[in-house]
């Protein structure tokens, strides 16, 4: 059973485009959103006039005094007035939250043609501005002043995990140094730098403690930046071949901390069930995936909320090299959010488009050989909102 067989019609991936990540001073939302919308539309072989629908995954919450960007991608395009544009919002997983709701107008039959668009700007703003809009993807810190903001947040769940199973800093480290080193091949990514096992793993003036045990390097880093991708119902004859949606999933958890266990992510492991189900396949049929990395902890909790490993196990996938590019699953390819950046709105339209440049082999220096199948995985807040993606070759 899969997506096609469940609705009787396929969700295809059929152009793309994707900006540079990082301090982009000399781009406005609305150019990086006319950047990679172009880009999209061009690469899928259609015109403007072909969309059907809009869908804008942004989480702003205050980082941008525009409030109300659905419209900007119509600056593309005197052929878009009047198409249908919708900002999607769901914390860090806005991206992936407006593919899901394309993916649905296909699946509903009121749209054929959908422009799906993730976008942010952050760095502009000060490290007090983003800090107190990425609390407010936190039922209990929403409001509240932070010394360390979100990476505290992700430094208590470190500290839960190392009470249960055992010291993680060294386990961190080594998935550090694992997207640093994918991202040197990506010309996407924010951070092009190999930094080596040892200067991940070791606190120093360059490397500090943000909150422990995270350090700097266990940190994604603040970022602007864009991606788009055009879905469609039947290939349009794009640049290159199309790419097929499986199966996707989205799962959420109670949102106050005390009503969830802080290892378990069990709304993250519901919609991994959920997509590898409707896509009818396991792990083991998976040639690599891209997952939500915000935090070098949520890597390795995502080894187990995926199935790859036992609760608690995570490290064996790094220590046994399962997850390295040339290991059985590769998992971040293109550096992961801690390597490429994380302009939030952005993440998860990235990770599809990334994926679907390795599933049609043109991912460039990135390239994994052959791969078939993938996944891609993105959450919003401490695993409260999960979305993920069964993508395969046509």
């Amino acid at each position: 059973m899969s997506l096609r067989d469940q609705f009787g019609k396929d969700v295809l991936l059929t152009g793309w485009g994707h900006s540079r990540f990082g301090k982009l001073t000399d781009e406005t939302l609305e150019s990086l959103i006319v950047q990679v919308a172009t880009e999209a539309i061009s690469n899928a072989g259609i015109e403007p006039s072909q969309i059907d629908e809009i869908y804008l995954g942004q989480f702003n919450s205050g980082m941008m005094p525009l409030a109300f960007p659905s419209s900007l991608a119509l600056q593309v395009s005197e052929q878009l007035a009047n198409v249908p544009s919708t900002r999607v919002e769901n914390a860090c997983a806005s991206g992936s939250a407006a593919f899901q709701q394309g993916t649905k107008s296909l699946l509903a039959g009121t749209a054929k043609t959908v422009l799906v668009i993730g976008a942010e700007k952050m760095t502009h703003a000060g490290a007090d501005v983003v800090g107190a809009a990425l609390l407010g993807a936190d039922y209990d810190m929403a409001g509240k002043a932070s010394t360390t903001g979100f990476t505290g947040l992700f430094a208590e769940v470190a500290k839960h995990y190392e009470k249960r199973y055992g010291p993680v800093s060294d386990v961190l480290g080594s998935i550090a140094a694992k997207n640093h080193r994918n991202g040197v091949d990506n010309p996407y990514a924010q951070l092009r730098k190999d930094l080596g096992e040892e200067f991940c793993r070791t606190v120093s003036d360059k490397n500090p403690m943000v909150a422990d045990p995270l350090r700097r390097t266990d940190c994604s880093p603040v970022s602007d930046g864009a991606a788009a991708v055009v879905l469609s119902v039947s290939p349009t004859g794009g640049a290159t071949a199309p790419v097929r949606l499986a199966g996707f999933g989205q799962a959420n958890d109670f949102f106050p901390a005390e009503r969830r266990d802080p290892t378990a992510f069990a709304a993250t492991r519901a919609s991994w069930q959920r997509a590898l189900g409707m896509a009818g396949v396991g792990l083991e049929d998976l040639d690599f995936a891209e997952v939500h990395d915000c935090f070098t902890i949520a890597e390795l909790l995502m080894y187990e909320a995926m199935g790859l490993t036992e609760p608690g196990q995570g490290s064996r996938a790094v220590q046994e090299g399962w997850v390295f590019k040339d290991g059985k699953l590769p998992i971040n390819v293109s550096g992961g959010l801690k390597a490429k950046g994380h302009p939030v709105g952005a993440t998860g339209v990235s990770q599809h488009v990334i994926a679907a440049m390795q599933l049609t082999g043109t991912a460039g220096d990135m390239q994994l050989a052959s791969p078939r199948r993938a996944a891609v995985q993105n959450m919003g807040g401490v695993g409260i909102a999960n979305y993920v993606s069964v993508l395969e070759a046509v």
